[in-house]
């Protein structure tokens, strides 16, 4: 004890993140729960679920005359396996946040964070250290992820994403990895124990993909849960990444098709969203993240300071 005591007081806020990291690479359970839901995605779309929407694809667009069987259905699929990519990029941010904030859970019940704040150095510091270090790790994954699924979609028929493209991939995974850094501190500040949080992490993991219209377009649901979707952050990262990925493909399967029937299955699979008749841009989508991520940060700093009246 006396040792980390000692250590802690020669630590500051880049030692800690390089700590964080490495406690979190070195857990091979840690970094394999994390690419779990991705997992358990690409097996239930792929096995079960991708046939029938690349067939309902070209079977929209083989009414229309002068289309081409063959290239249809390699463009369809291609747009569903890009659909199904952008779900799962966007949700590997909550998994990996949640993974990661195990290790954080760990110092505290086996009293290693009681020994770092007893060093001279702030809790701020301290905080910021783990939810930058979640973020680092987020991006990096979700970065691994993309890589992977889009080496399977060009394998499969796609194009390579463009320079433009690829930039805008991973400012949209920074944006989404920071949304869920800060929210998984603000609940691992809020949970006392490893089963607890390992429990919550289990219930966050199962319904993910429901509220980011993974497993389902977001046509499927009910009006209702439709609304109640749109009012969490989760859809609108699935949104951003989908609208990215799919662009190009899409130009191609709905050439020469009305803008009604695009804007209408733009819809029903989240390319777009609207509330209230007003549709929700990409810009929007960006500032609802952030702003997210902002509230989460900030109630977590509330309760890390009320966290160190308690400790007093």
């Amino acid at each position: 004890m006396f040792e980390l005591i000692k250590w802690g007081v020669k630590m500051n806020f880049y030692e800690l993140i390089k700590r964080n990291l490495k406690i979190y690479f070195r857990d091979k359970s840690a970094v394999f729960f994390s690419l779990l839901s991705m997992i358990v995605t690409i097996i239930l779309m792929l096995f079960f679920l991708s046939d029938f929407q690349i067939d309902a694809i070209v079977s929209m667009i083989g009414e229309f005359p002068g289309r081409n069987a063959d290239s249809d259905k390699i463009n369809a699929t291609v747009f569903v396996l890009q659909w199904i990519a952008g779900g799962i990029v966007g949700i590997n941010a909550v998994t990996v946040t949640i993974a990661f904030y195990s290790a954080m859970i760990r110092d505290r019940v086996d009293g290693r964070l009681n020994s770092i704040y007893t060093a001279p150095v702030s809790r701020f510091t301290i905080s910021a250290a783990y939810v930058t270090s979640a973020w680092i790790c987020s991006v990096i994954i979700c970065i691994l992820t993309l890589a992977f699924s889009e080496l399977y979609c060009i394998i499969k028929g796609a194009d390579v994403y463009s320079f433009v493209s690829h930039i805008k991939l991973i400012g949209i995974i920074a944006v989404n990895s920071f949304t869920y850094s800060a929210l998984m501190y603000l609940l691992a500040m809020l949970v006392a124990t490893q089963g607890a949080w390992g429990g919550l992490g289990t219930v966050i993991g199962t319904i993910v993909g429901f509220l980011g219209g993974i497993y389902l377009p977001i046509g499927d649901y009910s009006e209702t849960m439709a609304n109640i979707i749109k009012f969490l952050p989760v859809i609108y990262g699935t949104k951003l990444f989908r609208t990215v990925m799919t662009e190009d493909v899409q130009a191609i399967i709905f050439k020469d098709a009305p803008a009604e029937l695009i804007n209408e299955y733009r819809l029903e699979m989240g390319v777009d969203l609207e509330i209230f008749s007003y549709k929700i841009s990409d810009f929007d989508s960006i500032i609802i993240l952030l702003t997210c991520g902002i509230v989460f940060l900030v109630c977590g700093a509330i309760v890390t300071k009320r966290a160190k009246k308690s400790d007093k």
